[in-house]
């Protein structure tokens, strides 16, 4: 309903778990790493509690969507109220274990699941059994699991286990009777709720996934929202969706503090009340309470008997003459902006995604020919295209030229580089001829579509992700170090991806504004490679080699 009305793609705060929309805080980061580590590495349990809403579905799709091994088959228990016959029919459902010719006996389960687990070991596959809502396992099914522990050769475990649950699994698993249970756990990581400041970017994250250009949420409006949520996520999609709506509805392009006070109340069937009034109400009744005492002062004072009575002396009228009126300054009008979409439709003909990315690869130095594909031709010079979505501030951080998609006022599409930014105004290359304009004019026109032109290192462009060993690491190591000194005590030949290395990344992203998941992905290295790219490359903006 309110999505267009916006400027967005999609809903940016459904409460479906979703790994596109996961914002990576520094403790989603870690619990992520946890579970990561724990389908690669260890054997035995992986424990991730939290609080209802914080996020740790989302974790677990997140998971097993984009970051399990190749040689993983995974079985997902999502309904943990089950008998243990059934939890272990539900498990060989799963992966797919041939019932056995007694399918109603916890031993034949078990016999032919542990065939399974063998036989996938011995083709060097990896077997991991998640459990959601573990808090729910009965007594009996907990022993179950644990008994699925031994299963087991001589050097390792056959079934890695995850568990999944709300802060009552900690108690649970903490009582004395499943002590065997909580021995085998190797690895515990609880999910806090967010933190004021990671509230406001959660907000922020989600509206750029769902394709906002600009800023919807005040900062009272944050502020207010992590104050009413206490930064649990799934509390902020509701308010946020519901508070968005009511924006639409008063046609406000903006969500305020009231907003997000009003629909927190619609969701919850209660009054939130301002906390401030606790305290402003003392102080507003001792500055009245001053204000009228100084006020009855100086009435009595004025009333006092020893005051000397006024007379009254008669006045004389005088007459002036008017002084001459001053000159009216002369006005100098400025010169009439020139119209963008005008200009558009005179060079329609010329504003082709090809001439356009001709006239980028210019810039760099290369010399375009247009019987050629504009990109193939970057790569035969060590560079490559790169299509994004972003906003006025990607743009200046990436720092780089790029192809603009702009849309006139007749719904046609042409593309324009962008050459420049400069406080408030850009220059564009329409079709050859450089304009300048106004920021908020050419936003009329951009949805956020753009491209340009990046070197990747080594030739090769690829994320970086933890784990992986790569010679671009041994780049990114070096870099980091070249652009902080604090960096270049430690190694930098290794090519492996490893924990140091990410908490380096993450503090990177954090010093420059990006999205903090310690990915070292295309928009970070572009960044990295701004700030160390000699002084006659093209750029938009004046880079900063200092942090922060």
């Amino acid at each position: 309903m309110y999505t267009s009305f916006f400027g967005l793609n999609e809903k940016p705060f459904s409460i479906t778990p979703d790994p596109r929309y996961l914002f990576m805080s520094e403790r989603h980061g870690e619990a992520l790493a946890h579970l990561v580590y724990g389908v690669t590495e260890s054997g035995g349990f992986i424990q991730l509690t939290g609080e209802v809403g914080t996020g740790k579905t989302t974790l677990v799709r997140t998971l097993l969507q984009s970051r399990l091994p190749d040689n993983a088959d995974v079985a997902v228990v999502l309904n943990p109220q089950l008998s243990a016959m059934e939890f272990l029919q539900a498990i060989c459902e799963e992966l797919g274990v041939p019932e056995p010719d007694d399918a109603r006996s916890i031993k034949s389960l078990v016999d032919s699941l542990n065939h399974f687990l063998l036989m996938a070991h011995a083709e060097g596959r990896r077997t991991i059994l998640v459990v959601d809502e573990a808090q729910n396992l009965s007594r009996d099914v907990l022993e179950q699991v644990r008994l699925l522990t031994n299963l087991e050769t001589s050097k390792q475990k056959l079934l890695q286990i995850i568990l999944i649950g709300q802060p009552e699994l900690r108690d649970l698993l903490a009582r004395n009777d499943l002590r065997q249970l909580a021995q085998r756990i190797t690895g515990r990581y609880h999910l806090e709720p967010l933190s004021r400041a990671e509230s406001a970017q959660y907000v922020e994250h989600r509206l750029r996934v769902a394709g906002a250009l600009g800023e919807i949420f005040d900062s009272a409006a944050k502020a207010e929202l992590f104050r009413l949520s206490q930064g649990v996520p799934r509390l902020i999609n509701v308010i946020c969706d519901r508070a968005l709506l009511g924006a639409y509805s008063m046609e406000s392009r903006r969500v305020s503090k009231r907003l997000v006070r009003r629909a927190a109340s619609e969701i919850s069937g209660k009054a939130w009340q301002v906390r401030t009034l606790n305290w402003m109400a003392p102080a507003m009744l001792a500055a009245g309470a001053a204000v009228i005492a100084v006020g009855a002062w100086s009435y009595f004072a004025g009333q006092s008997p020893s005051a000397e009575p006024q007379t009254t002396a008669p006045v004389e009228t005088v007459v002036e003459e008017p002084a001459p009126a001053a000159p009216t300054p002369a006005v100098t009008e400025e010169p009439e902006e020139p119209d963008l979409d005008e200009q558009l439709v005179v060079a329609r003909d010329l504003t082709d995604l090809e001439s356009a990315l001709g006239g980028l690869l210019d810039l760099w130095g290369v010399e375009y020919s247009p019987d050629t594909n504009p990109c193939e031709q970057a790569a035969s010079a060590g560079y490559q295209c790169l299509a994004q979505r972003g906003s006025w501030n990607n743009l200046r951080q990436l720092d780089r030229p790029a192809v603009l998609s702009l849309t006139d006022r007749r719904g046609d599409s042409h593309w324009a580089v962008l050459t420049a930014i400069e406080g408030g105004r850009v220059d564009l290359s329409i079709g050859g001829v450089l304009v300048s304009h106004r920021i908020d004019a050419v936003a009329d026109f951009w949805f956020g579509r753009f491209y340009l032109i990046w070197k990747p290192p080594n030739g090769v462009s690829i994320d970086l992700i933890p784990g992986v060993r790569d010679q671009n690491v041994v780049w990114l190591r070096e870099s980091l170090a070249e652009i902080d000194d604090g960096y270049r005590a430690e190694p930098v030949e290794s090519d492996l991806y490893d924990a140091a290395l990410e908490q380096r990344v993450r503090q990177f992203q954090r010093d420059h504004r990006l999205t903090v998941d310690g990915l070292a992905g295309r928009q970070t290295q572009i960044i990295i490679n701004s700030l160390l790219a000699p002084d006659d490359i093209p750029r938009l903006t004046t880079p900063r080699l200092a942090r922060d």
